[in-house]
């Protein structure tokens, strides 16, 4: 059984996910001190006025020192950037993981930048809202959500379970695979459809314009829903469809395909058809989620 409680955690970025991060980890008492970096001032001071941390910093070289957990919560694209920062400065033998929602570049970008001193340990936390920023963060975020690891072939066993370990301390569920794999099932589940919402709220603004009424004004509880996922934070999803563009594409590709077949059947009024896939999607959608998934084991990695 490991010792889930850190000497110190260093937190760079302290945005939804962060902020939740720091809220949760004091509430299990998973660190007896919490370091955080944000190169934002403002943020900065939202952090320490929340009581989010022990120390605060912009530089985020200085959270990093002594640290045994380095959690990186940064828009992907700057990754690299951070990984650079901080490379120096790394306790030998601490655990940095990151919280991306593409794995292939985040490896790309921070593997040959971090020491061989330190377990590089790349990671998912699926879990969010729309809402961004540390005043956003709540410390269940991550409940009953699956944290993604997903560890290179030379990875430590023994801090990969300390790892683990410590997302289940969180409340997380969770699982371990290819980076690849888990690249090409986020752009699926996660990546096509904010940019769906994204672009049907284009799609009805550009509508407004044409027949000069106010369309979104008389929108239903399911389009506000499923485009809730358009109020993310823009910086972090231009990242992420740039960062994770080959999965998204080869997504976007099928589902087009698939729309393109629905598309079709309503032209023809192909009744048949229509109730077909109606009734068969409505019976995977129950049996999928309604259901409810299985939480994994730490012993599955």
């Amino acid at each position: 059984m490991f010792n889930v409680k850190f000497d110190k955690i260093a937190l760079i970025g302290i945005g939804l996910i962060g902020s939740s991060l720091a809220r949760v980890i004091r509430k299990n008492n998973l660190a007896y001190h919490i370091s955080i970096a944000t190169h934002s001032l403002r943020t900065l001071n939202d952090a320490r006025e929340l009581n989010l941390g022990d120390t605060y910093t912009t530089i985020n070289s200085e959270a990093t020192e002594d640290a045994d957990l380095v959690v990186i919560s940064v828009p992907i694209g700057v990754s690299g950037a951070v990984a650079r920062d901080i490379a120096s400065h790394l306790k030998h033998g601490a655990i940095v993981t990151d919280v991306g929602s593409a794995k292939v570049s985040v490896i790309s970008q921070m593997q040959s930048e971090l020491p061989k001193s330190v377990h590089f340990i790349p990671g998912h936390p699926i879990a969010g809202t729309e809402h961004s920023g540390p005043r956003a963060g709540f410390s269940d975020l991550f409940f009953n959500r699956w944290c993604i690891l997903t560890p290179l072939p030379n990875t430590d066993q023994t801090m990969l379970e300390r790892l683990s370990a410590f997302w289940i301390a969180c409340g997380a569920k969770i699982d371990c695979m290819d980076p690849e794999h888990h690249d090409l099932i986020l752009a699926i589940v996660s990546h096509v459809p904010h940019m769906i919402a994204y672009n049907i709220i284009r799609t009805a603004s550009d509508l407004e314009k044409v027949i000069h009424s106010d369309v979104m004004s008389y929108s239903a509880s399911g389009f506000q829903d499923f485009t809730r996922l358009a109020a993310s934070d823009p910086t972090i999803w231009r990242d992420i469809f740039l960062h994770n563009r080959d999965a998204i594409l080869e997504m976007l590709g099928r589902f087009s395909e698939d729309l393109a077949v629905l598309q079709r059947a309503i032209r023809w009024r192909d009744e048949e058809m229509l109730f077909d896939f109606l009734t068969r999607t409505r019976t995977i959608r129950r049996n999928r989620f309604e259901a409810g998934n299985a939480s994994v084991s730490v012993q599955d990695c």
